[in-house]
């Protein structure tokens, strides 16, 4: 059963956040986002007037128009409560290495995940609101993490999730506005999968030399 389960949530993550689909959108390609993840993306194309796929590449012009995909919407709300139902608590506490959820008194229960807007890391039960409170779906939600100011910029406290080329630096929207204005910038995904696409490129090539 944890296989199957590992396997249903690679099926519905976001390629943009690695996080189960929130408010899910699919594109003309056939690939799905989070409706929020792939505006942020689309929103530094705004000047170019082309708009890719995150995933394939695949390019749309003009911007198209998302809806939420209501039925898988509904399936991805069915995983989270199967994965609740069976989560046990006896191994759900925290332990060596574990990212403890701030919300539990007494003995910590294991953090699922971390919110980016809350700067706190949460277990399965304190999670809960934050996909049934509506001004908490919002929130940007990650994979549990010790590390959360370091994805948040120092200087206007937004999510750091811009690449500026020219100064080779991660960096929040509002820097785009201000210190990095004009400046050749992508979003921080799309710069990670270049590179790794890079990196397999001259992996292979050397293989190739050698051989």
């Amino acid at each position: 059963m944890a296989e199957a389960s590992i396997l249903d949530q690679d099926q519905f993550s976001c390629p943009v956040c690695l996080d189960l689909l929130k408010d899910p959108v699919a594109l003309p390609c056939g690939h799905s986002f989070c409706m929020v993840c792939i505006n942020g993306c689309w929103d530094l194309e705004d000047q170019r007037g082309i708009y890719s796929c995150p995933q394939c590449r695949e390019t749309f012009t003009p911007r198209p128009v998302l809806r939420r995909n209501n039925m898988l919407a509904e399936v991805i709300k069915k995983l989270k409560k199967t994965e609740l139902q069976a989560a046990s608590p006896a191994h759900c506490y925290a332990g060596a290495g574990d990212v403890e959820c701030d919300f539990c008194t007494g003995r910590k229960l294991k953090a699922v995940k971390s919110c980016l807007m809350c700067l706190a890391s949460f277990c399965e039960a304190h999670l809960k609101p934050h996909y049934e409170v509506p001004s908490w779906k919002t929130h940007k939600l990650v994979k549990a993490s010790t590390r959360l100011q370091e994805k948040i910029c120092s200087q206007h406290e937004k999510l750091i999730e811009i690449y500026c080329r020219s100064d080779q630096q991660l960096i929040c929207y509002l820097c785009t506005m201000h210190e990095h204005k004009g400046h050749d910038t992508v979003a921080a995904v799309a710069e990670r999968t270049e590179r790794q696409v890079r990196s397999t490129i001259l992996q292979n090539h050397y293989i190739f030399i050698i051989t």
